[in-house]
């Protein structure tokens, strides 16, 4: 103020934020946009009476960050530098919190000096001097027993095992080919009843729900955290500037707001596509350095230490949330019990008229994020997340080790382990529109790899079926099983299930021969009261004024699925020869110039 910076009125309403706000005045003052990052970092440095960090004059210390934790310099945001006459020289990006910093530091160092930097040159200097120990970290950060890693070695074995397994399936099949196609179409049959079953009580449970309390305003002394958000970004130039435009309509505090991109050091396209827009002071990018697997959770794995949020959340490229969204993440968490460790918000697309897969995608959506998932979470079963719209307390995240690198379904994956681990999820009112896959192959791609994952999950998870059981309880392994095994065999075995249709329509059945006519009768009945069940959650999940136009495309669902089937044994070939390939979805179709004809958004969605 003495200097001419800013008046005393810009500094009282600056003040008044500060009450509110789990920040520092230097955070407020760059969001109001009275000071940069660096003009922030020169005015602390001239306060304090402190040196200026310069890149090319100074360096890190590499034996005292080893010392103190390259991990905790990256918490803390110092940078040790070393020794100077008997004084420890240590940038700083926050130079307001310097005093509890300090308490983090080994107590040897004896009197320490600080050099004020900024975070963008203090994580700049530890990316570059930590990069082979941050680059192992982020493909092997969860405990070896909760990952699928060790796959890595055992390709010939994998592939002898299977062969093997097919070979005995084949001999069996001609030896007694009226037994085998019973068997199977029994447990097809088995695993409907289970899956219609579980919609039908997670339908009645959504239904029954009471409307949720909203939560308590902000209580005096209270203050709103620091909301981290991992935008990972792999060959996204069509949607990169879109995606800058959407995010800056959020109305979280800027100040609290830490937006960062993430992109891979190889994918030079997006960063010249990021670097030609100018970044909000909120938002910044994190280059991975190349390494392997090259998926998106072992991206979010090395950025996650480079966030500065008490919070972490998850954007897609081609997201738009609701502008209101952190603030229900912020006052949900603010108000929720520690076990609670994860939101999973509602996913919906804005271009479900583009054609007759995105009405069908849309209906598929509306019916997982608007009736089973939170009939699920009512019933009181562990749920598998969504890859975006995700918020996580950041100590309990850590504690679990992140994300599987490995696993191409890496949210479905984590969602099991916080269960497992004690933790809660639970479902948001807010939605996050995005673009719905709308062509034929991309959608079997992307499909596959949502099934290899799950497969993948499900072993990774039934290594120990007796500590699993210990660890989530009778009724969440009920879940467990009943979740995977439903979706996994109903895809397989589809062609089994579609033979029903000729016992609804009195037409001769193969199972005839062996089974019972009163029990052929039985699954017929069985299979119609399902398909039944399931349009019924279908309609219930577009019956709404944004969804009502999708209700008569309920019945084309049956020539929808179908495309699962192709889908699931391109999975399982995959969990075979390639389980870690990320078979990735390209994203813009819906934009303008995109080349795709006919495009129709959502009405109110065409600013997106």
């Amino acid at each position: 103020m003495d200097a001419g910076v800013l008046s005393s009125a810009q500094m009282l309403r600056a003040r008044a934020d500060l009450a509110s706000m789990e920040a520092e005045l230097s955070d407020v003052l760059i969001a109001r946009g009275i000071l940069s990052a660096e003009s922030a970092a020169d005015w602390a440095a001239d306060w304090l009476g402190a040196p200026r960090f310069s890149p090319d004059m100074m360096r890190p210390d590499a034996t005292m960050v080893e010392q103190a934790g390259l991990l905790t310099c990256l918490h803390l945001s110092v940078l040790p530098l070393g020794r100077d006459g008997g004084v420890t020289l240590v940038a700083t990006a926050r130079a307001e919190r310097f005093d509890r910093q300090m308490a983090g530091l080994p107590v040897d160092w004896g009197v320490i000096q600080p050099v004020i930097a900024t975070q963008a040159e203090v994580q700049a200097a530890l990316a570059r001097l930590g990069r082979p120990a941050l680059t192992q970290q982020a493909q092997a950060r969860p405990p070896a027993s909760e990952s699928c890693r060790g796959w890595e070695g055992v390709t010939r074995l994998r592939i002898l095992l299977t062969g093997l397994t097919l070979l005995c399936a084949l001999m069996l099949t001609i030896w007694q080919p009226e037994w085998v196609f019973s068997l199977l179409t029994l447990w097809a049959g088995f695993t409907l009843v289970v899956a219609g079953a579980l919609k039908l009580a997670a339908m009645v449970a959504h239904v029954t729900a009471p409307a949720p309390p909203p939560d308590p305003p902000l209580q005096p002394g209270q203050k709103r955290p620091r909301i981290s958000v991992l935008v990972p970004l792999f060959r996204e130039t069509e949607v990169a500037t879109v995606l800058l435009k959407r995010l800056e309509r959020l109305s979280y505090p800027k100040a609290l707001l830490d937006v960062v991109l993430v992109l891979e050091e190889t994918d030079t396209l997006t960063q010249e596509a990021i670097a030609a827009s100018t970044l909000p002071h909120w938002m910044r990018v994190v280059v991975v350095p190349d390494g392997q697997p090259r998926t998106k959770p072992r991206a979010m794995n090395y950025a996650l230490d480079f966030c500065r949020g008490d919070i972490i959340g998850i954007f897609d490229a081609e997201d738009a949330p609701e502008p209101d969204q952190l603030d229900k993440v912020a006052a949900r968490f603010m108000a929720a019990p520690d076990d609670l460790v994860c939101l999973q918000g509602v996913l919906d697309y804005y271009n479900a008229r583009q054609n007759w897969l995105a009405r069908c995608f849309t209906i598929e959506y509306a019916t997982w994020f608007r009736v089973m998932m939170p009939g699920l979470a009512r019933l009181g079963f562990a749920i598998p997340l969504g890859g975006t719209t995700l918020y996580f307390r950041r100590a309990p995240l850590e504690q679990l080790g992140g994300w599987d690198a490995h696993n191409v379904t890496e949210d479905a994956d984590l969602g099991f382990r916080l269960a497992r681990h004690g933790y809660r999820t639970e479902m948001l009112h807010t939605t996050t529109r995005e673009e719905a896959n709308c062509r034929t192959v991309p959608w079997v791609k992307q499909r596959s790899r949502w099934l290899k994952g799950y497969m993948v999950t499900y072993m990774v998870h039934m290594r120990r079926p007796a500590r699993l059981f210990r660890q989530l309880g009778a009724w969440k392994f009920l879940g467990f099983q009943a979740h995977f095994i439903t979706a996994l065999s109903q895809f397989l075995l589809a062609p089994l299930l579609w033979s029903m249709w000729l016992i609804v329509l009195g037409a001769y059945h193969p199972l005839s021969a062996v089974v019972p006519s009163g029990l052929i009768a039985a699954m017929g009945g069985m299979f119609f009261t399902v398909e039944i069940c399931a349009m019924l959650a279908a309609t219930l999940a577009v019956s709404g004024p944004a969804h009502r136009h999708l209700l008569l495309w309920i019945p084309s669902l049956h020539l929808y699925f179908p495309l699962g089937v192709l889908a699931a044994y391109k999975a399982l070939y995959e969990l075979v020869f390639a389980p870690f390939y990320w078979d990735k979805t390209n994203h813009g179709l819906s934009l303008p110039g995109s080349g795709v004809r006919g495009v129709q958004l959502q009405p109110g969605d065409e600013s997106l």
